[in-house]
């Protein structure tokens, strides 16, 4: 799902320009559009963009999504920031202060406060954040720019550590978003700026597109980034206009897959034998890390629960799902806590961290949560084979069923882990687990 953010400089009264921004959104397949600095005056009726319906917003930030979408929800906790909701992903769209270096740094400050109040949600920070991350992001003739102070890089740094975003456009050559004459000298500023979650790296592509601002059909003085995101949005509901704008271009979209309850438990397997990735824990990981007592969460029927009893662990098994009969124990402070084949199933990174976190809350502090996923390259395989669907960062498996597959990478286990508070296991015993990707972590003592 592609969103676009640009500042349009004011510029959408204008008929040419607002022409001009209906054509660049139609011709690069943007879905949903968050722009800074819209129109003015701010508080004015905002103007029709066609193909596309205001979610909301003012004159000073505005969200718009393409008329073949559900408008998502979003409010404004001050002027200078939107909070949009696409689906399990939290949007904040800001514009800061252009003038006032402490006014940046203030408002990166209570940035920082509204990211840590959504308790680790994924996250894109975006839009026009009025400074350079880097001195070589901001320069003035050939040397680096003065305009930017130290306290606004440190709270802007804060703001990146304590909610686990990355700077993606950050490429050792600055790909300069804003330029101008001032007094004579050429001024060369990266400061539109997109923030995202670590473990969303990965899955989202990110460009700069300068052609919005250079050339005969440019709309607006900022560069553009195209976020392509792995969302899948909901389809708006039949109303009763005439016709839509796709009907009169050609370009209507595919018809919308019905949207469908998510049923994981559907995934579970069932077994006359244990995992193997239970029989590797067993083998080569109780004994090293001393495991007397273990929680296998997400047990689905069972299986692996009767291999750790039987091999004379204090096992338990919790599974949400009430048909498999393992309610939640009220037992805490296991030495490990087995996440086996969970992550996976699962249609979002959002509900991944929640899983993460229960399981963690579970195990005593320096304890180890171990989790298993099947892994990209199989999951990939088995959806060309079987002709699954794309849903968000994974796959339909069956649509029908409502059920859901993704591969996950031991790479991307670690960063969704360290956004539920875990961290990986210095020095553990590899597990011989071909075919598969894991992970061990551990619950930090303090």
């Amino acid at each position: 799902m592609l969103l676009a953010s640009v500042n349009l400089n004011k510029r959408l009264g204008a008929t040419g320009a607002r022409s001009n921004l209906a054509i660049w959104l139609r011709e690069h397949g943007v879905k949903i559009l968050l722009a800074q600095e819209p129109f003015k005056p701010a508080d004015r009726t905002p103007p029709a963009l066609a193909g596309f319906t205001l979610a909301g917003g003012d004159g000073h930030l505005a969200a718009w999504a393409n008329e073949n979408l559900a408008p998502p929800t979003v409010s404004s906790p001050a002027p200078w920031v939107q909070r949009v909701e696409l689906d399990w992903l939290i949007v904040l769209q800001v514009h800061l202060d252009a003038y006032g270096s402490a006014a940046r740094a203030a408002q990166l400050t209570e940035l920082t406060e509204m990211v840590t109040a959504e308790k680790g949600r994924p996250l894109l920070a975006c839009g026009d954040f009025n400074l350079a991350p880097r001195p070589a992001d901001g320069l003035f003739g050939e040397e680096t720019s003065d305009f930017t102070t130290q306290a606004e890089r440190t709270a802007l740094h804060q703001l990146t550590q304590v909610a686990g975003l990355v700077d993606t456009t950050a490429e050792e050559a600055p790909a300069f978003t804003f330029e101008r004459v001032f007094n004579g000298r050429h001024s060369r500023f990266r400061c539109d700026l997109a923030l995202l979650s670590e473990h969303l790296t990965a899955t989202t592509t990110i460009t700069v597109d300068d052609s919005v601002r250079i050339g005969p059909a440019a709309f607006t003085d900022h560069s553009a980034l195209l976020i392509d995101l792995p969302l899948t949005l909901q389809a708006a509901e039949p109303d009763d206009v005439l016709f839509a704008l796709s009907e009169l271009t050609g370009d209507r979209p595919a018809d919308a897959p019905a949207r469908r309850e998510y049923q994981p438990h559907k995934t579970a397997m069932s077994r006359q034998a244990p995992s193997p990735a239970s029989r590797a824990v067993t083998k080569h990981l109780t004994g090293p890390l001393g495991i007397r007592t273990i929680l296998d969460h997400g047990c689905g029927r069972g299986a692996d629960v009767a291999h750790y009893r039987a091999t004379g662990l204090e096992a338990e098994g919790f599974d949400p799902h009430d048909d498999f009969g393992w309610p939640r124990p009220e037992r805490r402070g296991f030495d490990l806590v087995t996440s086996m084949f969970v992550l996976n199933v699962l249609p979002d990174p959002w509900q991944r961290i929640q899983a993460l976190k229960d399981a963690a809350s579970f195990a005593r502090p320096g304890g180890h949560v171990v989790v298993v996923t099947r892994s990209p390259e199989e999951i990939t395989e088995a959806a060309a084979d079987g002709g699954w669907s794309i849903h968000h960062d994974g796959f339909w498996s069956s649509q029908s069923k409502g059920t859901f597959q993704r591969g996950i990478s031991p790479g991307e286990i670690i960063a969704l882990a360290r956004q539920a508070g875990l961290q990986l296991a210095e020095g553990a015993p590899v597990l011989p687990l071909p075919g598969v990707c894991y992970a061990v972590l551990t619950k930090p003592t303090a």
